[in-house]
C-alpha cells in the first residue's frame, strides 16, 4: 500500500485497477480479514493493538462471536471514531505481538480480559480454548491475573482459571461442564476414554465420571448427520451393554433449562454402579 494524488487515486479506481479497502487507504487486489485489519491499523494511532475477541481469533481461541473490531489503547490516547471499532482502554503497561504482522496484546492479557469482561458461562470457553490452543499455560494464566488484581470482573476470571481445561474441544462442552460444577457435582473428566476389557480405546466421551460410569455428551447439528446416527447408535449400544449409563443434552437443555442437567447427572451419579 502506498500514497498517491488525488488525481491518479481517482482514475485509478475509476479504471478498477485499486479497490477501496476502508477510508484513505486502498489495494489493488481483493483483501482477506488479515489484510482489511492491516488497512485498519493505518488510521489508528501509535499504540493500538487488536485486543479481546479480534485478538483470541489470531492466537487460534476465538470462540466468541468477533462482529466487530476490538484494539486495545493506552488511556492517555485520543479515541478514533471509525465505523465498525470497539476501543478499550488500558491501565496496565502491554508489550503487543506481532500475530501474522498484526499487532496484538499478549494472548494470557487476551484471555484474562475476556475472561473477565464476559458472561461466565462464556468465559470458562475462552480459558478452555486458550491452553487448548497451546498458546498460553495454566501458569501464565494465573501470573496475568494477578496483575489485573484490582481490575473488574477479576475474582470471575480468577476462579474459572482454576477450573479451567485445554482437553475441551467445543465452547458448547466447556458451557456444560461449568453448569455441572456451579450446580455442586464433583468436575466431570473432558474427553473421556472408553476403553475394551483388553484396553484398547473405542470410544471417546465429551465428559465423564470414570468410576461411576456416567457418560454425557452435547449433542449439537453434526449428530443430525445420517452416518453419524448410525456410528452414535452402534457405539451407545455398546457402552450400555458394558455399564455405562449415557446422558444427552441439547442446545435447549444448555442454554434454557441448565437445572434440568444438573438434575439428571447427579440422579444418575447416585445410582448404583452395575
Amino acid at each position: 500500500m502506498r500514497e498517491l494524488t488525488v488525481g491518479r487515486l481517482r482514475a485509478r479506481l475509476d479504471r478498477e485497477e485499486l479497490l477501496r479497502v476502508r477510508r484513505g487507504v486502498y489495494a489493488d487486489q481483493p483483501c482477506g480479514d488479515d489484510d482489511e485489519l492491516h488497512a485498519l491499523m493505518l488510521r489508528l494511532p501509535d499504540g493500538a493493538m487488536l485486543a479481546r475477541q479480534s485478538a483470541a481469533r489470531r492466537y487460534g481461541f476465538g470462540v466468541l462471536r468477533e462482529d466487530l473490531v476490538h484494539i486495545q489503547l493506552p488511556a492517555t490516547v485520543p479515541k478514533p471514531r471509525l465505523p465498525g471499532l470497539v476501543v478499550h482502554r488500558t491501565v496496565l503497561p502491554v508489550r503487543p505481538v506481532l500475530v501474522r504482522g498484526l499487532p496484538c496484546v499478549p494472548a494470557a492479557h487476551c484471555a484474562v480480559d475476556l475472561a473477565r469482561a464476559v458472561r461466565r458461562i462464556d468465559a470458562l470457553p475462552v480459558l478452555d480454548a486458550a491452553l487448548r490452543s497451546g498458546v498460553v499455560s495454566q501458569d501464565d494464566l494465573l501470573g496475568e491475573v494477578s496483575a489485573h488484581a484490582a481490575l473488574r470482573g477479576v475474582r470471575q476470571a480468577r476462579s474459572l482459571i482454576s477450573i479451567a481445561d485445554g482437553r475441551a474441544e467445543c465452547r458448547q462442552e466447556s458451557q456444560l461442564r461449568l453448569i455441572l460444577i456451579d450446580g455442586g457435582l464433583p468436575p466431570p473428566e473432558p474427553q473421556l476414554w472408553v476403553t475394551d476389557r483388553c484396553g484398547v480405546r473405542l470410544y471417546r466421551l465429551d465428559l465423564g465420571y470414570r468410576e461411576r460410569q456416567v457418560g454425557i455428551e452435547y449433542d449439537g447439528l453434526s449428530h443430525l448427520d445420517r452416518d453419524r446416527l448410525r456410528y452414535d447408535r452402534e457405539r451407545v449400544n455398546w457402552l450400555d451393554a458394558a455399564g455405562w449409563r449415557m446422558r444427552y443434552f441439547t442446545d435447549r437443555d444448555l442454554y434454557r433449562r441448565p437445572h434440568h442437567i444438573t438434575a439428571t447427572i447427579r440422579a444418575a451419579l447416585t445410582q448404583p454402579t452395575p
